[in-house]
């Protein structure tokens, strides 16, 4: 039996010039671009997250991953 998850992964850049993602599990099917970029507007705005490379200061991406696994085998 397959087991089919989505993600929300998006991406930001540090002052240190770092990649900082966040994931959020099971966004739902209607998300659109301009309401995750307003989320991640805010989330930079807000400064509510310390990373290794100080603020997060732009945006670098934001994307759904879908993850489909099946099982071939599974002990009895």
């Amino acid at each position: 039996m397959a087991e089919t998850t989505k993600t929300l992964q998006m991406t930001f850049l540090n002052q240190a010039g770092g990649r900082v993602t966040i994931s959020l599990a099971d966004p739902r099917d209607t998300l659109t671009g301009d309401e995750v970029t307003s989320v991640m507007d805010l989330i930079i705005a807000s400064n509510i997250f310390n990373t290794s490379g100080d603020d997060l200061v732009s945006k670098e991406e934001a994307r759904i991953i879908d993850r489909t696994v099946s099982v071939i085998y599974e002990q009895q």
